[in-house]
């Protein structure tokens, strides 16, 4: 009784991890990628924010127009020099109205929670900016050129390049950067591994092997962005009906979320098991 009990809760057990590990670890990614935006990119614009907020509203405001929470009185400023020892005497009032402006601002930034997405909300904007700048002629050539310069800083120069790759390959414009699912025969004839097709290759490499070659990335399990990529003659390149996402899937499992594991009602070999399967009875009858 407690062996069945035992080996029944260790298969539940791992079936519920396996059921809610995926979701659980997809959360926990999306939340540290969150925190990462929100503390490294919307807190520091925040910040920014309401600086710009204290030195532009009273240039731009009358006094009597700036809203309740902004405005400072001569009592409060006096209350500030009396109880306040970090506030001295020779301090002016403007710096002391200046520094009790930002403590109201904080506070009333505190009061207001959604507040706290101006500073994502900014962050998407400039991105969204940087992409339409960047997208012409004149600032893909102005970023080509900065690209050089960091590529050429000691430090940037091993990172920058495999961080941009990366990312081009994943959200780029060329977008993974594939463009047909392939089978090879690789590393030897007979055994059959799932490429991705990413274009022309070398023309020199032609001359030796007296075909025209392409070149094909093969991904490795179970991550597949750390292939590597072989030069192939485009007769020995089998394109098969595979998305790429299907195929990454493949890979990233290794082998075990295969899609088409199931034949289609139009394969032959089933349409002949159907049919075996509706004159069995008959053929019974008969006998």
């Amino acid at each position: 009784m407690a062996d069945s009990f035992s080996s029944d809760f260790k298969r539940f057990f791992s079936r519920g991890l396996a059921i809610l590990l995926p979701t659980a670890v997809t959360l926990w990614l999306l939340w540290q990628a969150f925190g990462f935006v929100y503390n490294t990119v919307a807190q520091p614009i925040n910040k920014a924010t309401r600086i710009t907020v204290i030195w532009v509203v009273p240039k731009v405001m009358d006094e009597e127009s700036l809203p309740e929470w902004f405005q400072v009185t001569q009592a409060e400023i006096a209350e500030a020099r009396a109880n306040r020892p970090e506030i001295r005497e020779n301090v002016s009032d403007a710096a002391v109205r200046l520094t009790l402006r930002r403590e109201y601002l904080q506070k009333f930034w505190r009061e207001h929670p959604y507040l706290n997405l101006t500073g994502l909300f900014i962050a998407i904007m400039l991105i969204y900016l940087a992409g339409v700048l960047l997208g012409n002629i004149v600032g893909k050539s102005l970023y080509s050129r900065v690209e050089r310069l960091i590529t050429r800083i000691p430090g940037f120069k091993q990172v920058y390049p495999h961080v941009k790759q990366v990312v081009d390959m994943v959200i780029g414009e060329k977008k993974m950067a594939f463009s047909k699912v392939v089978v090879v025969e690789y590393p030897k004839n007979g055994i059959w591994t799932v490429g991705f097709l990413t274009g022309n290759s070398l023309r020199q490499i032609d001359e030796f092997a007296g075909d025209r070659v392409v070149s094909v990335f093969i991904p490795t399990s179970p991550t597949p962005f750390t292939g590597f990529t072989i030069n192939m003659p485009r007769s020995k390149v089998q394109e098969i009906s595979m998305t790429i996402e299907e195929a990454l899937r493949f890979v990233i499992t290794a082998g075990v979320l295969a899609p088409g594991d199931m034949p289609s009602e139009e394969d032959p070999a089933m349409t002949e098991l159907a049919r075996q399967a509706k004159a069995r009875p008959s053929d019974e009858t008969e006998a």
